[in-house]
């Protein structure tokens, strides 16, 4: 698993995903470019222009939203800028994961840098200084409808600005204040605009989009792992995966998975046992055996579709009113988060679907019926031991947990702001359920592999195959994988969850195999 943290540099082309990645999750440093400042600077002084002017603007001389009719007067505008994030910072229940803030912080600040929102450098340096001393504003699970923004994760972090409000710095929670005292920052007074540009954009959805993205390209490489080893402890073939027939169908990411699935399955010697056609009566396997590239592969291509859509958003200046290239202020909905939400959801649903037929392919090693040989839930001594029983019961639960979460969250829109902002796209609650998902896929792989990994020693005294064998090691170097009496259940599959999550698994297995998909 990659953890790069080499710096990260804003204003001359869009973030990529693994960049947000490596400051979000890993801590990577952050610089802005001189060319972006230069285009901070210029904007700024387009705002500051028409803060003189007699003629009303939204955002600069207006109330926002549904009180956007009414002209502040000069003297109340800094007010006006501290009540906005004040009333906006609004979020309520537990807090937010510190990767997801840094994600959305970073964003933020990568749209500040474009020079589109008028904010004032000395309120960007702030920004960016909280972001490189690791100080990580406290926000809230509830509080955006995805619509206007954000804008109540992102109101939590412009109250850190102005001092004010929870912070997290190293381990401690602080107040906002001290915390900046304590790294020898001084809090800003907000101008005009400043309070919009700070709070208005879809950060937090296209945060956890990035994470969600590049945590599923890894899972599914994986899942594709757990699959070989399933097909190969349940004596299954791996014919079908031949590429030819897969060229029949040419959909790129079923192409990738069934080379995966090859690869792992490569010089097996439980393979090999049962190619005699005599020795072997079974015509085909069963689909959640025979299928997988079709399922694993539509997903990867979900994934990519997801990470293109990631892509326009990282490319975008996300803000309302906007600073156009010749120079006006115009209104526009461009916050609208429909086109994150929309694959936030559509990520939930492949998630969902590919644990599903992770838990199946585990249900079959425990079931006698199916499991060609093996003894029932893969027990030491069946009734006194009760094996993996219950370890399929807690895949089953969260694959159940995935189905609900699978529910779209951008079908749903409850007007707010007195009916200004009548539609909304729910997508940061798409982003915060696709989290739960993702996990939770995570774990019932887990659970496939550590139920494979004794099915295939049950299989004694054939051996697996190299790739295989690899990630039975890798397993066993995190937690106990072999048959024996039952014993605490819950840390074995903890360690098997832990070697997925920290790349072990996919690094043992392409030890043997050479670079996966």
């Amino acid at each position: 698993m990659s953890t790069d943290t080499s710096a990260v540099v804003l204003g001359d082309r869009p973030l990529t995903i693994d960049e947000v990645v490596a400051v979000a999750r890993h801590g990577a440093p952050v610089t802005i470019s001189d060319a972006a400042w230069e285009r901070v600077r210029a904007a700024r002084t387009v705002i500051e222009g028409l803060a003189q002017d007699s003629e009303a603007h939204y955002g600069v001389s207006t109330g926002f939203g549904a009180l956007a009719t009414t002209h502040i007067p000069h003297e109340k505008r800094t007010q006006l800028q501290r009540s906005l994030v004040r009333s906006h910072a609004a979020g309520a229940g537990a807090e937010v994961e510190a990767e997801v803030v840094r994600a959305l912080m970073l964003l933020r600040v990568q749209t500040l840098a474009t020079g589109r929102t008028g904010i004032r450098e000395e309120t960007l340096r702030l920004y960016l200084a909280l972001i490189q001393q690791r100080i990580t504003p406290v926000v809230h699970e509830y509080g955006s409808l995805g619509c206007s923004g954000d804008l109540s994760p992102l109101s939590h972090c412009a109250l850190v600005l102005m001092g004010e409000g929870e912070v997290v710095a190293g381990d401690e929670h602080l107040p906002a204040a001290a915390a900046l005292a304590a790294a020898g920052l001084t809090p800003v007074e907000l101008h005009e605009k400043e309070g919009l540009a700070l709070i208005n954009g879809t950060d937090g959805m296209l945060g956890m989009l990035c994470l969600a993205v590049h945590d599923l390209r890894r899972l599914l490489t994986t899942a594709d792992i757990a699959a070989g080893m399933s097909i190969e402890g349940l004596l299954g073939t791996d014919d079908v995966f031949a590429a030819d027939l897969h060229a029949l169908r040419p959909q790129p990411g079923q192409a990738l998975s069934a080379a995966n699935l090859r690869a792992v399955l490569r010089d097996s010697p439980i393979r090999d046992s049962h190619r005699d056609p005599t020795a072997c009566t079974r015509v085909q396997d069963a689909y959640s055996l025979r299928c997988a590239p079709q399922v694993h592969g539509g997903a990867r291509d979900t994934v990519e579709h997801a990470a293109t859509v990631a892509g326009y958003e990282l490319a975008s200046a996300i803000d309302n009113p906007v600073v156009t290239l010749d120079g006006r202020v115009e209104s526009n909905g461009n916050f609208h988060g429909a086109p994150i939400a929309y694959v936030l959801d559509f990520l939930a649903i492949v998630a969902a679907d590919v644990a599903s037929m992770s838990e199946r392919r585990t249900d079959r090693f425990l079931d006698v019926a199916r499991n060609h040989g093996l003894p029932p839930f893969l027990a030491d001594d069946p009734g006194t031991d009760s094996g993996l029983m219950i370890a399929q019961y807690t895949a089953a639960g969260m694959v159940s947990e995935m189905k609900r979460l699978a529910a779209p969250a951008s079908v749903d829109s409850i007007p707010s702001s007195a009916m200004q902002e009548d539609h909304v796209s729910m997508g940061w609650g798409a982003a915060r359920k696709l989290r739960r998902s993702v996990d939770a896929l995570a774990r019932v792989v887990a659970v496939e592999l550590h139920t494979a990994a004794r099915g295939i020693a049950l299989r004694a005294p054939l051996r697996p195959g190299p790739a295989s064998g690899a990630v039975i090691e890798a397993l066993a170097a995190h937690g106990r994988v072999t048959p024996g009496p039952d014993r605490f259940t819950s840390p074995d599959l903890a360690a098997a969850h832990a070697a997925v999550v920290d790349g072990s698994v996919l690094a043992a297995a392409q030890s043997a195999t050479g670079p996966l998909s």
